[in-house]
């Protein structure tokens, strides 16, 4: 392919390779078609967030583990994780995604718990957070600060992003784009529709940001926070209210090697 030289052009192949790649073929082996399972909207956020946290690796990986997870929850996330109490960690015993083991998994369910019985739930944690300073970035501090005051293990407290430290929180923007972002496609669920689309960050990974570095739309060497930023403001630029809709033209082109 041949990079495009002018920002029309640049505006012409992101459009077209978001009309490509947004649609439900996106479904049959990317993680999100496991929160698709559900109709319960608590069960959609819990589903979602657990996929979205041990999204890393083979895809097929995260699939078999996310079934393994849902089964050991009898398929019934929200009422798991709501009634849950020491004795069931005896269902969650052997559970391993990569790093990402039973004990970690107990903690976060212990921690979502928390959220859904004190807090209002995950959407109020995110919502609450960003409407103070409209600010996605507040939101992704208050999710993480929920198991900094549940003072869990260290290890486990990895498994949530500090974008203070320079995290790029990929797993948690892209969670984001599943709350937040419409489901007119089919894809997304549009749950979250306090927060606006514009606001949204990219889940930069290493596919996304190949594609954006070779067609100039980041500069930045490092995949961290700053360079989430930059790459978001660079795609406003494009769509000012729904800039993260390239984020399936980015990663389609870099896994499918469109590029």
């Amino acid at each position: 392919m041949i990079i495009p030289q002018s920002k029309t052009d640049l505006q012409d192949l992101l459009d077209s390779r978001y009309e490509r790649y947004a649609n439900k073929l996106f479904l049959a082996d990317d993680p999100i078609q496991i929160p698709h399972r559900f109709s319960k909207v608590e069960d959609i956020e819990i589903a979602g967030l657990l996929t979205a946290t041990i999204a890393w690796g083979n895809r097929k990986s995260i699939l078999n583990s996310m079934n393994r997870l849902l089964n050991a929850m009898s398929n019934n996330p929200y009422q798991f994780v709501i009634n849950f109490k020491s004795s069931d960690r005896k269902y969650l015993k052997g559970f391993v995604h990569r790093t990402f083991n039973e004990d970690d998994c107990a903690a976060f369910i212990q921690v979502l718990k928390s959220i859904y019985s004190e807090q209002g739930g995950l959407r109020s944690v995110f919502v609450g957070a960003y409407n103070r300073n409209k600010s996605i970035a507040d939101s992704i501090n208050a999710y993480r600060n929920c198991f900094v005051i549940a003072d869990i293990p260290s290890r486990t407290l990895k498994h949530t992003p500090n974008i203070n430290a320079g995290s790029a929180a990929k797993r948690l923007n892209m969670y984001l784009r599943w709350m937040v972002r419409p489901s007119a496609e089919g894809i997304d669920f549009g749950l979250w529709v306090e927060i606006p689309t514009s606001a949204l960050l990219i889940p930069l990974d290493v596919h996304s940001g190949r594609v954006a570095r070779a067609l100039g739309l980041l500069q930045r060497p490092q995949n961290d926070f700053r360079a989430v930023e930059e790459l978001t403001t660079e795609l406003r630029q494009f769509d000012t209210n729904d800039p993260i809709k390239y984020d399936f033209a980015l990663f389609g082109m870099g896994v499918n090697g469109d590029l």
